[in-house]
């Protein structure tokens, strides 16, 4: 056969296709190869290395490392009495912020769904304005409410139910109403994301085969619902872990917390060993509870088969 005698499609299909060429940059899975991604992450990889692991590791180091090799700092943690209480004030005060956030978003998180038209707008504002505004804002705005002469306490005069002004503020649930009202809407959004892909015929079905709307919730709704109740779960208790402007403002030194703590030892004190074991306390915490939130969720979809 001559050269001439080669038709059109011959050709075509002993020419490389698009997909072809694509195959060959991306692999089977539609992923970049290992060493193209590495490339391409290294630059961002080097930037946060230099500017946040490395501070953090060399404060862990002084903490083990100044003035000598010892571990006098974690032991002074461990063994002084004060400092015991500070971690538990935390742990117990981001408990009862997740339990509370989890009592007052999930309804909210419900709302979200089921609203239409005006309401949903109105809704969906409520929750996400707040996460435009400065958490520093929001702090100062709780001071003007629960100060000796803010505006609670000279509305309760006013109305002739007290005659000396309550002490509000600078108390552990002054701390508490102001963490609950700036972490509620990292509750409600991780649930409502659950919520919303949970298609409706699977409660009317459950009502159809004679289900209460209690039961169907029960027994429907709240299983499918569950991951995005751990998930808002873990980002609120792990962010009030180390919780420090709000808890600073609003709480004042009688309810100090840990976050608040380091920032005392480090530029109050200059004691940087010690705010590096207390930083390290508070990591390995924080990852603990973020291991036992996974396990408990791989054990609840195994269960429920989600």
């Amino acid at each position: 056969m001559s050269t001439h005698d080669v038709t059109p499609s011959a050709t075509l299909e002993a020419a490389p296709s698009q997909t072809d060429l694509t195959a060959g940059v991306f692999s089977q899975r539609g992923q970049l190869p290992a060493v193209t991604s590495l490339v391409l992450i290294a630059p961002l990889a080097l930037l946060l290395g230099w500017a946040f692991f490395m501070p953090i590791a060399k404060l862990l180091f002084q903490s083990i490392s100044t003035p000598t090799w010892t571990l006098e700092h974690y032991s002074r943690l461990i063994h002084e009495p004060l400092y015991m209480r500070i971690i538990m004030r935390t742990v117990l005060i981001s408990l009862s912020t997740t339990l509370a956030a989890l009592l007052l978003g999930y309804p909210i998180a419900v709302l979200m769904t089921r609203a239409k038209g005006l309401m949903a707008g109105l809704v969906a504002a409520c929750v996400l304005v707040p996460l435009w505004t400065s958490v520093l804002v929001r702090s100062y705005a709780w001071i003007v409410l629960l100060r000796r002469n803010g505006i609670i306490n000279n509305a309760l005069r006013e109305w002739g139910l007290i005659d000396q002004p309550l002490s509000l503020l600078y108390t552990e649930g002054a701390v508490l109403v102001a963490m609950i009202h700036v972490l509620l809407p990292f509750m409600i959004l991780p649930i409502y994301s659950t919520l919303i892909n949970i298609s409706p015929d699977l409660t009317k079905a459950a009502l159809n085969l004679g289900a209460s709307e209690a039961r169907a919730f029960r027994t429907v709704t709240l299983p499918l619902s569950l991951p995005g109740v751990f998930a808002g779960c873990l980002m609120v208790f792990v962010l009030a872990l180390g919780f420090y402007i709000t808890p600073a403002l609003v709480g004042g030194p009688r309810t100090l917390m840990i976050a608040t703590l380091i920032s005392q030892q480090a530029t109050a004190f200059l004691n940087w060993p010690f705010a590096g074991a207390i930083s390290l306390v508070l990591l390995l915490l924080s990852l603990g509870i973020t291991i036992a939130f996974k396990r408990l969720l791989r054990i609840e979809r195994m269960v429920t088969g989600v």
